[in-house]
């Protein structure tokens, strides 16, 4: 029987295939995290690379779908900008072209609304009476989420202005 050591003791290759199969399918996984996965089952490289072959070639892992899940998902529930975005898809290692695939999906209108919306959300918090701080607060506070320092500023000199 084939069997690899996983903690202290042993766990057979197809129960480690099974596993990370499942671990793929509950949600989208990029090939780093499922390469963490197998070093913490305790796999050997050879078989780890091997592993990985059969599991994009199965579609479990696709680099494409889960730089496109990544981006949606961080956009519309952390309400994270580009570059919080491209950030966190460099972390997990992938591609360029899989980075500028995953931020394609970024609705072009709704980006801009939510900058918008994360713009009133900060000047109803604050209690700054002094515009200029009050700005500075505001802007600080949006491109830390990852959006654009320049098309920050341009937002809030519009929805500002007066």
């Amino acid at each position: 029987m084939d069997t690899r050591t996983s903690g202290k003791k042993a766990v057979p290759f197809k129960e480690i295939k099974l596993k990370t199969a499942r671990y793929c399918a509950y949600q989208e996984r990029s090939l780093c995290e499922v390469r963490k996965k197998l070093t913490e089952f305790g796999l050997p490289d050879q078989d780890m690379h091997g592993l990985l072959d059969e599991l994009i070639a199965e579609n479990f892992i696709n680099e494409e779908r889960f730089a496109r899940a990544y981006t949606v998902g961080k956009f519309r529930s952390k309400k994270w900008g580009r570059l919080r975005i491209r950030l966190g898809l460099q972390q997990h290692e992938i591609s360029e072209p899989g980075i500028g695939m995953g931020l394609s999906e970024l609705d072009p209108k709704e980006y801009d609304e939510t900058i918008n919306l994360l713009i009133l959300k900060k000047e109803r918090l604050l209690e700054e009476k002094n515009r200029f701080k009050k700005h500075d607060k505001i802007a600080k506070f949006v491109i830390s989420k990852g959006f654009e320092p320049d098309l920050v500023w341009d937002k809030i000199k519009q929805m500002m202005a007066g």
